[in-house]
C-alpha cells in the first residue's frame, strides 16, 4: 500500500489546519479568529468538516483513511449514530462509511457541561474502485471534529489542481452547517453546490451565526466568486442582541465583506421559516420531555410582547434584512436578497415539518439545496442577474 502524506493540498473547503500529535486537524475559521473567542459552542462547530473533503487523483481501487474523530454524547439520550465519510468517484456517489471509536464529548445539556474523553484512532475502507485514473472525493463527517491521521491506497496519489469552477463560499447556522442531514454531501450546501456545479467552502456554524466581527473577516479573506451569508435565526436562539444593534451590526457584517470582496455576487438569506419563532422572541430552550426515547425538541422562551421592546423575532429579522439590503442595493448592484421562506415556507413545513422545532430533516435539506441552487445558480437567478 502507498502511504501519502496528508497536506493542506490534498483537502478542500477548509480555510486552516492545525498540526496535532496525531495528525492534521482542518478547521473552519482561521486561528486569528479562534483567538479572539472562547465560546465551546463556536469551537466545536468550527473543528466540525461540514463541506470539508480530501480530493485527489489516482486508479487505486482500495483507499484506506485513518482518522481521530471526536463524537457528541448527550447525557439521557442514546446513543447517536457514527458520522459518515462519503465517496465520491469523478463527482458521482460511489459508497460511504464511517470510523468507529475516537474520542468522544459528552454533553449534559440541562447542567450546561460538556466532559472530553481521549480515544482511538479508527479507519474508513473503501474498496472496489474502478481500476482507471479518477478523482476521489472524501467527504468527512459534517458532525464530528476529525482529525486526519494517515492516508493509504493500492496506487500512488496526487493533489488535483484547480479544476477551473467558481467558489462559493457560504456562511450561516446549524441548518448550513448540516444539522439533521443524513451525510455530509447531502447537507442543504453541498447538495446545492453540486447542482450549480461550484466549488462549496462551508462556513455554517452551528449556533454561532452571530453577527462576529471575525466571522466577517474571515469570509473577507477568502478567495471566492460568490458569496452567501444567511443570518437571523441563532441571533433570536440566543436572544443575543435587540433591533436597535441588529441593523447595524449587519450593515458592518457586509461592510467588512464588501472591504475584500468589493464587486463578488453577495446574497443575503433571511431564516427559513420556524413557527416556535416567527413571532415569538427567544431564548431557545431545549425540551427534554422525550430525549430518553432519543428525541429532542426546542421551545421558544420569549413573550410576543416583547417584540415592542425590540427583541427579535424570525419576522422581524426578515423585514430588517429586506430593507437593508434594498437600501444598500441602491449603491451595490450586485447584493441580492433571499427570502428563507421561498427555500422552505408554510407549505413545506405541513408537508415536511421540522422533527426537533428547529432543523430540517434529510428530505427538507433535499428540498432547500435544489431550491437555493434554482433560484441561486440557474440562469436568471440570484448569483446571475435575477437582482433582489
Amino acid at each position: 500500500m502507498h502511504i501519502t502524506p496528508l497536506t493542506p493540498e490534498l483537502v478542500r473547503g477548509a480555510l486552516d489546519f492545525e498540526r496535532t500529535a496525531h495528525g492534521l486537524l482542518p478547521h473552519r475559521l482561521p486561528a486569528r479568529a479562534r483567538a479572539q473567542c472562547n465560546d465551546p459552542q463556536l469551537a466545536m462547530a468550527e473543528s466540525q468538516p461540514s463541506g470539508v473533503r480530501l480530493v485527489f487523483r489516482t486508479r487505486a481501487t482500495t483507499v484506506e483513511l485513518d482518522t481521530l474523530p471526536t463524537k457528541r454524547v448527550f447525557v439521557g439520550a442514546p446513543p447517536r449514530p457514527d458520522g459518515l465519510y462519503d465517496l465520491l468517484v469523478d463527482g458521482r456517489p460511489a459508497g460511504s462509511g464511517s470510523v468507529a471509536g475516537g474520542s468522544t464529548l459528552t454533553i449534559d445539556m440541562a447542567a450546561g457541561t460538556a466532559e472530553h474523553r481521549s480515544g482511538p484512532v479508527g479507519t474508513v475502507r473503501f474498496t472496489g474502485l474502478p481500476d482507471a485514473v479518477k478523482v476521489v472525493e472524501i467527504w468527512l463527517p459534517h458532525n464530528e471534529t476529525t482529525e486526519l491521521v494517515a492516508l493509504r491506497t493500492d496506487a500512488p496519489v496526487e493533489a488535483v489542481s484547480d479544476r477551473g469552477g467558481k467558489v462559493w463560499l457560504h456562511h450561516g447556522s446549524s441548518i448550513s452547517h448540516g444539522t439533521d442531514a443524513a451525510s455530509p454531501s447531502t447537507t442543504w450546501p453541498a447538495l446545492a453546490a453540486s447542482l450549480g456545479g461550484v466549488e462549496l467552502i462551508n462556513l455554517g456554524l452551528g449556533g454561532s451565526a452571530l453577527l462576529d466581527p471575525f466571522t466577517a473577516r474571515a469570509l473577507r479573506d477568502t478567495p471566492a466568486d460568490l458569496i452567501s451569508v444567511k443570518l437571523g435565526i441563532n441571533l433570536v436562539n440566543t436572544d443575543l442582541m435587540r433591533l436597535r444593534a441588529f441593523g447595524p451590526a449587519v450593515h458592518g457584517f457586509l461592510d467588512t465583506i464588501r472591504d475584500g470582496h468589493p464587486d463578488t455576487p453577495l446574497l443575503v438569506v433571511s431564516p427559513i421559516l420556524c413557527p416556535i419563532h416567527e413571532d415569538t422572541p427567544g431564548p431557545t430552550l431545549p425540551d427534554f420531555s422525550a430525549l430518553s426515547e432519543g428525541r429532542l425538541r426546542f421551545r421558544a422562551a420569549g413573550d410576543p410582547a416583547e417584540k415592542a421592546s425590540g427583541k427579535l423575532t424570525l419576522g422581524v429579522v426578515r423585514e430588517e434584512l429586506a430593507r437593508i439590503v434594498r437600501e444598500r442595493a441602491a449603491e451595490d448592484p450586485r447584493l441580492h436578497h433571499l427570502d428563507g421562506r421561498d427555500l422552505y415556507g408554510e407549505a413545506d413545513f405541513g408537508e415536511l415539518p421540522l422533527p426537533d422545532g428547529l432543523h430540517p430533516d434529510t428530505a427538507a435539506h433535499r428540498r432547500i439545496g435544489e431550491r437555493f441552487a434554482a433560484l441561486a445558480f440557474a440562469p436568471g437567478g440570484r448569483f446571475g442577474d435575477g437582482g433582489a
